[in-house]
């Protein structure tokens, strides 16, 4: 019995120093709460019922899903638009992709709380779901979305009076109705409409907030194939028959085709495939195996830059000033491989006419010096400048000029004029097939020349 008395006696006495020392540290820790910077900030008010944001602002006192002053005048709702970049221009969808940061002016008392320091304040996306904010779409807009990386890009902004202040970032794909029948030295615009989806102009007044001051661009955006020439702005009324007038501000901007890399991928090889097919002209016509592969190369290659500018653009149903450069390009070397086809051919008529006639001739061996009589004006009745001017075209190299002299001869015998008078009119009708690669010479340059001058004139 003395024992548990005696440890009844140990606890009662343990408790109480513990009890002790627990008063001890509290007051310690008060006086270092007292102390400590730390401890000395502002309570946090927003943990105070009476200045939460939706309790300032009487969230659940108003009906939001009704326009403010419902029932009165149109609410006006300024607009500014920050474009941040202009991503990229498709000829083949015909669209253009934009991130902006689009910005909304308006005023709602419903809003307006105390401040005594007319201090704004900022929420997020939150807030914006309980709200009322104008419902503003892009006409004509693909895709669009909202930003959200990290958070909903959105900002709203409150000031005492009820002035709002709301912002997001957006990026969009919209249509641009494209005239390419001046590709690639076209000039394109393009316009990014926006409008209310449900407020006619009876209950939203949209406006540009500061004019043409409303918008504004980043000084770095660039395109690797335009040249960005200017943005303004417009607005107008769109009329719809079910529904009636609605506000709509355009963004307008102008774009300018860069020329320089259509210049190296298509005009450039386009002329020197024509160019090439006028070195034809100075080879031998004999010489088939090197006059006719050079043309069908030039043809193929012509064929293949049409094919490839047309596969990167739009199956459009007229022609494009591209198309006009390579077609005529295509048409020069087309024409001179005809050109050889008609020299070839005009050529070997030429050479079945002689070789019949050779056939009728009588034989020439008694002749004394054909030489002399070659150049005898009274025997042969050429010159010798018809001689040089017949030359040795269409006969063999060895003796073709004697022969066709000789057969000259021939037929001013009357004794044998009889028999070949049906040949006589060869001699009239010799027809220099040399004559044609002479005069393609000048006039294939001089004609594609001329058409350069003329299309660049027009285009440029």
């Amino acid at each position: 019995m003395q024992v548990d008395a005696v440890f009844v006696l140990f606890c009662v006495w343990l408790a109480g120093t513990a009890g002790k020392m627990v008063q001890s540290r509290g007051h310690k820790l008060e006086t270092y709460k007292q102390s400590s910077p730390i401890y000395k900030r502002s309570p946090d008010m927003t943990k105070s019922l009476m200045t939460k944001s939706e309790q300032l602002l009487r969230i659940d006192d108003h009906d939001f899903t009704m326009r403010p002053a419902f029932g009165g005048p149109p609410i006006p709702v300024g607009v500014d638009v920050q474009v941040e970049s202009l991503d990229t221009i498709s000829e083949v969808d015909m669209d253009f992709t934009m991130t902006l940061y689009l910005r909304h002016y308006w005023k709602d008392e419903r809003l307006s709380f105390p401040s005594t320091n007319n201090q704004s304040m900022t929420f997020d996306s939150r807030l914006v779901k309980k709200i009322w904010v104008p419902d503003m779409f892009f006409v004509h807009s693909k895709r669009s979305f909202i930003h959200d990386t990290t958070t909903d890009n959105v900002m709203l902004r409150v000031y005492p009076d009820g002035n709002v202040l709301y912002s997001l970032r957006v990026t969009v794909t919209a249509m641009c109705n494209m005239d390419l029948s001046r590709f690639p030295l076209d000039t394109q615009t393009c316009s990014l409409e926006i409008e209310s989806y449900a407020y006619t102009d009876d209950d939203l007044m949209l406006y540009w907030k500061k004019g043409n001051e409303s918008l504004n661009t980043d000084d770095r955006i660039s395109l690797s194939q335009f040249l960005i020439q200017k943005f303004h702005t417009t607005t107008k009324l769109a009329f719809y028959s079910s529904t009636g007038w609605y506000n709509r501000l355009y963004i307008h901007f102008t774009l300018r085709r860069h020329i320089f890399f259509f210049l190296l991928q298509t005009y450039f090889p386009a002329t020197l495939m024509v160019m090439l097919s006028w070195v034809s002209f100075w080879i031998d016509r004999r010489a088939v195996p090197a006059r006719v592969p050079l043309g069908i190369t030039t043809v193929l290659t012509m064929s293949t830059i049409i094919t490839g500018v047309n596969a990167s653009m739009p199956r459009v149903s007229y022609i494009k000033a591209v198309d006009i450069y390579l077609w005529v390009s295509f048409v020069f070397v087309f024409l001179s491989v005809i050109e050889y086809a008609a020299v070839n051919y005009l050529s070997t008529v030429q050479e079945r006419k002689e070789r019949k006639l050779r056939e009728r001739l009588p034989c020439t061996c008694g002749i004394g010096n054909p030489d002399e009589m070659m150049i005898d004006p009274q025997i042969t009745g050429y010159g010798s400048t018809d001689i040089n001017i017949t030359g040795n075209y269409g006969m063999p190299e060895n003796g073709g000029r004697q022969e066709r002299i000789l057969a000259q001869v021939a037929l001013n015998d009357p004794q044998i004029t009889g028999q070949v008078k049906a040949s006589r009119g060869y001699v009239n009708i010799w027809i220099d097939t040399h004559a044609i690669d002479k005069y393609s010479r000048v006039v294939f340059p001089g004609a594609y020349i001329l058409f350069n001058i003329i299309y660049w004139s027009i285009y440029l």
